[in-house]
């Protein structure tokens, strides 16, 4: 894992609000049909070449509280908006933890997330999360990574 350093950039999607409690049910879970209607809706008006992004943001508090996700991205066409009831999230400027989630979707995303939370949890953590914006980012190389913002050292 690696640090990055953000710069802000505007991301535009579909929204839900959620908690992590709610996502371990299927039938309580948002974010499964969140990326369903991102890929019948947005997915198709995208530039061959955009990148996706999966941005949690508006965090209650930390891993047990709600929390609101966006599946979207930061190159629509500005015609899709027209059309579409869409959410815009400026993605937090500053430090980043990276990590990456190498495999077959959605287990990928779902093992990364997994191995965030273990990082966060150990007491000799040496990173404390800001609960601002975090995001998986989708390439088009199919390379995906999470990024999730920690307070500068």
């Amino acid at each position: 894992m690696k640090i990055a350093e953000i710069e802000t950039r505007a991301v535009w999607g579909l929204s839900v609000r959620t908690r992590n409690a709610e996502e371990m049910q299927a039938d309580t879970a948002r974010i499964g049909q969140l990326w369903s209607d991102f890929a019948a809706q947005i997915a198709p008006n995208l530039a061959k070449g955009a990148r996706v992004y999966g941005v949690y943001h508006g965090y209650e508090s930390d891993t047990q509280g709600a929390f609101d996700v966006l599946a979207g991205s930061d190159a629509l066409p500005p015609a899709a908006g027209d059309s579409l009831a869409l959410t815009r999230i400026d993605i937090a400027p500053g430090p980043h933890l990276v990590f990456d989630a190498p495999g077959a979707m959605p287990q990928a995303v779902v093992d990364a997330w997994t191995r965030v939370w273990r990082y966060f949890a150990d007491p000799l953590c040496p990173h404390q999360r800001t609960y601002s914006t975090d995001f998986e980012s989708y390439p088009p190389d199919g390379l995906k990574e999470i990024f999730i913002g920690v307070r500068p050292s």
